[in-house]
């Protein structure tokens, strides 16, 4: 279904690097996310559906989209080479704990032809504040495969969810694809379809 995101839990190692004095491992108490909306032209209202789902863990958790597409030449129109899909998730954490996004990693796959070139870029925010600078990644061709990026926040730049409130998590990610001088069709995708395509968001935690 076009545009149908999967959340799902990852066990993933815990971040290490201390974020300040009130720095603390994931609770042990189990946390779940809701997701409230999904929408964007990578992934249309209506068109999408999510479900949600921890690792034990509680160090992050994996995005998985479907027939988010951008592509560009080879008869493909102006509006196939931009792309962005939002969701809008609320977190629940245990009681004396809050949480802050350390990194992202991004995954997906591409074809891009000499000359042609594809971007990925994204930024999360929780409801109420500014949305954190998106991060380019550019990828020129020619090529074929599996692309990844990595976005990981500095700890003295961290932005905490505040402290006993539910505040929902936006991330807006977008993908484009730009012909340049080839003739053939370029695109760069986030696609379950594919094998190590997904992207990740590693918490960091601290008490209140």
């Amino acid at each position: 279904m076009l545009g149908m995101l999967v959340v799902a839990g990852m066990i993933l190692s815990a971040l290490a690097a201390p974020v300040d004095s009130a720095a603390a491992s994931a609770p042990t108490e189990k946390i779940t996310l809701d997701i409230k909306t999904i929408n964007g032209s990578g992934c249309p209202a209506g068109t999408a559906t999510a479900s949600a789902d921890v690792a034990s863990d509680n160090t992050s958790f994996t995005v998985h989209y479907t027939n988010f597409t951008a592509k560009a030449g080879g008869g493909a129109s102006a509006l196939d080479a931009r792309k962005n899909c939002q969701i809008n998730v609320l977190v629940h954490v245990p009681q004396g704990f809050t949480y802050a996004i350390a990194e992202a990693e991004y995954r997906g796959y591409a074809h891009i032809e000499s000359g042609a070139s594809a971007l990925e870029q994204a930024n999360y925010y929780f409801a109420g504040t500014s949305p954190t600078a998106r991060v380019r990644h550019t990828y020129p061709g020619p090529f074929h495969g599996v692309w990844r990026a990595t976005d990981t926040t500095d700890v003295a730049a961290l932005v905490f969810a505040p402290c006993g409130e539910d505040r929902n998590l936006n991330i807006n990610a977008e993908l484009r694809a730009d012909a340049g001088t080839s003739s053939g069709t370029t695109y760069i995708e986030m696609d379950s379809e594919h094998a190590s395509v997904d992207t990740i968001y590693h918490f960091a935690w601290k008490t209140c």
